[in-house]
């Protein structure tokens, strides 16, 4: 079913820069008539709130410390669209000394944050009408990179959860978009060496178009569209296709 941002209450964790800040934007932009800036450091976010009107509420979410999602949860008992933007990436191959200890900060944050927020959030979106849950993912979770390979597992793995969510959450009424960007400009890249960079705004755009269309897959930028074209077919033959069907 096509969700309308206007009127709507959204939650975007990493809302303070780059890709979250431009969503939370965005959603304002359209229409939303509240959007909670969920971040680590709520100064951080102080300055988009100033902006807004009134309607942007900052509270403190960090992936890493469940007590802080459970709390949000019971603040934004009102939200309609989750946005789990947040994430974190370190530069390392599996040879690299580091690897099992980046693996091991990306999973947490990537993919049990994930599950984090699902299970926080799942049951306040059932309240208020199912609504949805947006998962930015990457490209990597599709295709590795060696310099980042501990990055793109933790990718792979939330890409998988992202699936298993959108299985379990249909039953509820709660649509949910997995997003894979490329290289963007954000803070994160330019710290990876990432260059040919697009700008933050492809993605929250996408994101828009997700919930308008009622669609799963977001691949939003100029090397992300690459790679789904040689993926769409298998996305769509595998990935969404109910395994019960004939």
């Amino acid at each position: 079913m096509p969700i309308d941002p206007k009127g709507k209450t959204v939650l975007v964790t990493g809302a303070n820069r780059g890709i979250g800040r431009s969503i939370a934007e965005a959603f304002l932009n359209a229409g939303a008539a509240k959007v909670y800036a969920a971040v680590r450091n709520p100064a951080s976010a102080q300055s988009l709130a100033n902006k807004s009107g009134g309607r942007v509420v900052v509270v403190e979410l960090d992936l890493s410390k469940p007590e802080t999602i459970t709390a949000a949860a019971a603040t934004a008992n009102d939200v309609q669209i989750v946005i789990n933007n947040a994430g974190v990436l370190r530069t390392a191959n599996p040879l690299a000394t580091d690897a099992i200890d980046c693996l091991d900060y990306e999973i947490d944050i990537n993919v049990k944050g994930l599950i984090r927020v699902a299970q926080a959030f799942a049951p306040v979106l059932a309240r208020n009408g199912g609504g949805a849950l947006v998962q930015l993912n990457s490209v990597a979770s599709v295709r590795t990179f060696s310099a980042f390979a501990t990055y793109a597992a933790s990718k792979a793995a939330a890409y998988s959860i992202t699936q298993a969510l959108r299985d379990t959450l249909a039953a509820q009424g709660t649509h949910v978009v997995s997003v894979h960007p490329g290289p963007i400009e954000t803070d994160m890249a330019q710290a990876a060496g990432l260059d040919d960079t697009d700008p933050p705004s492809v993605v929250a755009d996408a994101i828009l178009a997700a919930l308008e269309n009622d669609t799963f897959h977001v691949f939003p930028d100029k090397l992300a569209k690459q790679i789904w074209f040689a993926y769409e077919g298998f996305a769509h033959a595998v990935v969404e296709r109910s395994l019960t069907e004939g």
